[in-house]
């Protein structure tokens, strides 16, 4: 019996402000990282990891990163891994594995969102 399945959910913060291209066709391509935190106790005392995941979307949702989220923005997004492959110029092997995202969901205020008493570019931390 075979079973295959890909689906993976991460929540951060954005690394820089999302990167918005298009294809030949006109089809929207964004990319951003992820900084993905991860807290826990060794011997009694708090450790934490930091891993960068890269995710690249596609279509309307490129179009709606590119435009309302940037650097320090949290989202959720939940896709499939990826794994590209290919040898460079010297013929060495190289790889990169990153999320290609099939949904984006912005958590907290969108860019250049304010209310009154809002402090210039703090971040509403939410818990996941």
């Amino acid at each position: 019996m075979s079973i295959n399945v890909n689906n993976v959910i991460v929540a951060g913060n954005l690394t820089r402000d999302p990167d918005l291209r298009y294809t030949a066709n006109g089809t929207a391509v964004g990319a951003f990282v992820l900084a993905v935190n991860r807290k826990y106790l060794v011997n009694g005392e708090q450790k934490e990891e930091v891993s960068f995941v890269k995710v690249t979307v596609w279509g309307k949702q490129a179009e709606n990163c590119g435009e309302y989220l940037q650097k320090g923005s949290a989202v959720l997004v939940e896709g499939r891994i990826k794994q590209d492959r290919w040898e460079d110029e010297s013929g060495s092997k190289k790889e990169k594995t990153g999320v290609t995202a099939n949904r984006v969901h912005f958590v907290g205020k969108p860019k250049g969102a304010r209310q009154q008493g809002d402090n210039e570019g703090e971040l509403e931390e939410i818990p996941f």
